[in-house]
């Protein structure tokens, strides 16, 4: 390779120090990119790629965006997945010597992003670390760098148990240790689709003691450290803003598993992915983009303690007991801004003045805020704002130095207010005075000459002039004017007191520009000092606006206060809270729900589409919206509080993972019943149908009578399979409940009603006439399906004709049946068979489903011997 310039030998020293980074290269007026970068960011960015001669034979592959839309291309790498080096020159080119010295003043990560363009106002944007711990265990550390705020939790079982905690959170990126195992990488890329980044140093900072000092043990220090290293490594600039990392205990929290919390929809819908139809959809009545945020991390993380839980409920009968005074704060909460991020872009160094007065008009809400909330006399939320900081004097000193329209850039001047600074005022002063007297100027010369057009102008390379049309020169007192340059169709020209005028103007516009960038940074620095207190008020505000949301929806909706209970849970006209909201044209027909420790298994039979899987989803979201503070929809609601809630609902293959429909199910129904206790709920849906009706019916049993009888946690489980309504006679906390349907003229209607009892059939055929199904289709099915009915079937060409065991002996294997006398007598004196002394020894109330699985298989082979 040819020599290269002093230049490309800097990039290439830069670039290697940020090789999985795009380096966005100051140069002039534009950021460029070399090489494999080039390469690359031409076909993401759809740009130009030109090349740069590095010699004839191999020119150096090159492309750039200009300096000021660079944001909008940062933001399309970051999306991407993609990291964003900025290089920029560190010296003044006039001093240079050699090439202009030039660094990385800040990497742009997707978990590190500050700029309000490439941030989501209602979602967080978390950056999380991992860091493996001894025992199986891991630590885990959440930072939104936007709003500086931090929390650690430790997780115990595993990497699985990561995956579940990580799974539902918006993490961006992910930061591990670079000595993490391949395999657990593998996994995170693969289940949560994150760009994984590395940090090795877990040295504690002295400059930061406290933001971890008051952290349990070192166990939870060093987890915060790692991520602590990587954001202040990559941003390269004091965060003032950070705030102390706040520890999660999750035993104090309601666990949900990334299965339970996709089968729930709790933030998104599973298929489209969008707000729209979630829990949180029908819940978010926020005003403020922190309420939002706030809002969603509560829906994932319910509280288990119930005095916690009974103080978000006082403060929400308080709200709903006075709907003008709520609508009032409504309002109040409309008008405040982010002051999370808002305080965080101060502390950035990358606010702007617009920000600072957004800022002051929503800092000057806060006495009216406080006013109107002491008025609801509840004694929760006036301890929460006793605690609120006085912020008056920040108020009154942004009212004093920022203008009420600013611009943008804070590089323009026009940002600080008349008053504020006496230099200030002189230079805008002499500036002013300065112009009028140019505007003087200009009228005497017009009676001077007599020239009518005379004007006098001003642009940047040539200053202030006086302009004359060529046709009117023959009017100008021969000597009056210094010629100063010529155009197509006029002369310009100057005179020395002209001259001296400019030069006065534009040393005050000067000065006055560059002392207004110098007072902004001191009036940006004397707000950082607040922020601790901004971030207070900031979450003091998210919080009441959460629990006005969930006053706004529980009156609008007809929602109840929940109590608790010790023992039982009851439940009367309960409502699915999202289904009743879409369903506009129609009214949603309510159910009960009763569980307590005589019956604590719902075995739930009824036809297809009749709404088993929202029965058991309706009473999941239930518990979730109690146990984050809402009330809930029902007439009456007695709950219980648990401690986590597993769910095995729908039907999908996991392809990436290489899994069928069935493994799905078997593996999440196998991380219900290791997990749960018997203060779980567990909710199970058509377990078994993915396989074989033998294996499904023997796996399906086998794991309600393990739920009962070793787990004991409360159950509902929905099943097609009407043999397994014979369990209600052995396990005694099982109970069998059916959806009502009826049927007139062959037409089937579905009455979305619970009760007690079995279903008499499943109405599979009616359900696939509704789906318009072709007629004789459906009269081929009746045909068949009464043959089996009557254990008789035909022989036919078709494939279902070749079954080769009859519908009763699927029957005989959970309701034993009596064989003829003369078959007993028969049999009495034979030798038992293999097979029949393997299932004599089998202990069905130790096994696990994997375990049934497995013996399954191994009798179906001695069979076949």
């Amino acid at each position: 390779m040819a020599k290269l310039t002093p230049m490309m030998e800097q990039y290439l020293s830069i670039k290697a120090a940020y090789k999985d980074a795009f380096l966005f290269f100051r140069l002039g007026d534009f950021y460029e990119m070399f090489f494999e970068d080039a390469i690359k960011a031409a076909k993401e960015l759809e740009i130009t790629l030109t090349k740069r001669d590095g010699n004839k034979e191999n020119p150096i592959p090159m492309c750039g965006v200009p300096y000021h839309s660079a944001p909008g291309y940062i933001k399309i790498l970051i999306e991407k997945g993609y990291k964003v080096a900025i290089c920029e020159q560190v010296e003044d080119p006039k001093t240079a010597k050699g090439v202009v010295k030039r660094e990385v003043i800040q990497l742009i990560t997707p978990g590190t992003v500050m700029e309000s363009g490439m941030l989501h106002d209602r979602d967080h944007n978390y950056i999380a670390s991992l860091s493996e711990l001894p025992g199986d265990n891991f630590g885990i550390v959440y930072n939104d760098l936007s709003t500086g705020e931090s929390t650690v939790a430790i997780i115990e079982g595993g990497h699985e148990a990561v995956i579940h905690e990580l799974y539902s959170q918006p993490v961006k990126e992910i930061v591990v240790d670079p000595d993490l195992s391949e395999e657990i990488r593998l996994m995170l890329v693969q289940q949560l689709d994150i760009t994984l980044s590395t940090e090795s140093c877990t040295d504690f900072r002295e400059d930061c003691r406290d933001l971890y000092d008051h952290l349990p043990d070192e166990k939870h220090r060093v987890t915060f450290s790692r991520m602590l290293h990587y954001v202040y490594r990559t941003q390269k600039r004091s965060l003032d803003h950070m705030q102390p990392a706040e520890v999660i205990d999750l035993q104090e929290h309601l666990i949900l598993d990334k299965y339970s919390k996709r089968n729930l929809e709790l933030t998104e819908t599973i298929l489209k992915k969008e707000k729209y139809g979630s829990l949180l959809w029908v819940l978010d009545q926020t005003e403020t983009a922190m309420g939002a945020r706030l809002l969603k991390k509560w829906i994932e993380r319910p509280l288990l303690q119930e005095f916690k839980i009974k103080e978000r409920h006082d403060i929400v009968e308080s709200f709903i007991g006075d709907f003008m005074k709520r609508d009032e704060l409504r309002e109040l909460l409309d008008s405040v801004y982010d002051l999370e991020r808002l305080a965080g872009r101060v502390a950035f160094g990358n606010a702007n003045a617009r920000d600072l007065l957004q800022l002051k008009q929503s800092l000057q809400k806060l006495p009216a805020f406080r006013d109107l909330l002491m008025s609801f006399e509840n004694s929760h939320i006036n301890q929460k704002l006793n605690r609120m900081p006085d912020l008056s004097d920040l108020v009154s000193y942004l009212e004093a130095s920022i203008t009420e329209d600013p611009p943008i850039s804070v590089k323009e001047g026009g940002m600080i207010k008349d008053g504020f600074n006496e230099q200030l005022d002189t230079y805008r002063d002499a500036s002013k005075n300065g112009k009028s007297w140019i505007a003087s100027l200009e009228k005497e010369e017009k009676d001077a000459t007599g020239v009518r057009s005379l004007k006098i102008g001003y642009n940047r390379i040539f200053g202030y002039y006086i302009e004359v049309t060529k046709a009117n020169l023959h009017m100008l007192p021969e000597g009056r004017y210094e010629r100063k340059q010529t155009l197509a169709n006029a002369e310009r020209f100057i005179t020395p007191e002209l001259k001296e005028k400019e030069q006065l103007i534009l040393e005050a516009e000067e000065k006055s520009t560059e002392l207004e960038y110098e007072l902004f940074m001191k009036i940006r620095d004397h707000v950082k000092n607040s922020i601790q207190y901004i971030q207070f008020a900031a979450r003091t505000i998210a919080e009441m606006d959460v629990l006005q949301s969930f006053a706004e929806v529980s009156e609008k909706n007809s929602y109840v206060r929940p109590v608790f209970s010790r023992g039982k849970l009851t439940i009367r006209q309960g409502r699915h809270p999202v289904i009743e909201q879409v369903m506009k044209t129609s009214a949603f027909v309510p159910n009960d729900v009763e569980l307590d420790e005589d019956r604590s298994f719902l075995l739930i039979t009824g036809p297809n589409m009749s709404g088993k899987s929202t029965y058991m989803r309706q009473l999941a979201l239930t518990i979730i919206m109690g146990q984050i503070g809402c009330f809930v929809p029902a007439d009456h609601a007695e709950l219980l509080i648990f401690d986590q809630i597993f769910t095995r609902i729908g039907a999908a293959d996991d392809l990436v993972a290489g899994q069928s429909t069935f493994m799905v199910e078997m593996l999440e129904t196998n991380h219900a019943i290791s997990c749960a206790t018997s203060n779980s709920l567990i909710l199970l849906d058509e377990i078994g149908r993915g396989t074989s009706t033998y294996d499904g019916m023997a796996l399906a049993q086998a794991i309600a009578e393990y739920i009962h009888n070793h787990i004991g946690a409360k159950t509902l489980f929905s099943t097609h399979y009407h043999e397994l309504t014979s369990l209600e006679k052995t396990l005694p906390n099982l109970k069998n409940i059916h959806v009502r349907a009826e049927e007139h003229d062959d037409e089937i209607v579905f009455l979305h009603q619970i009760c007690d009892g079995a279903a008499d059939e499943s109405y599979g055929i009616h359900v696939a006439k509704l789906a318009k199904m072709p007629p004789k289709l459906i009269e081929r099915s009746r045909e068949i399906l009464n043959d089996l009915e009557n254990g008789t079937p035909k022989q036919t060409s078709a494939d279902i004709s070749k079954v080769s065991e009859p519908s009763t002996d699927q029957l005989s294997f959970f309701a034993i049946q009596e064989p003829a006398q003369d078959k007993k007598e028969q049999i009495k004196d034979e030798e038992p068979t293999v097979v029949e002394r393997e299932l004599a020894s089998m202990d069905l109330f130790e096994m696990t489903p994997l375990d049934a699985m497995n013996a399954l298989y191994k009798l179906k082979k001695l069979a076949k011997k």
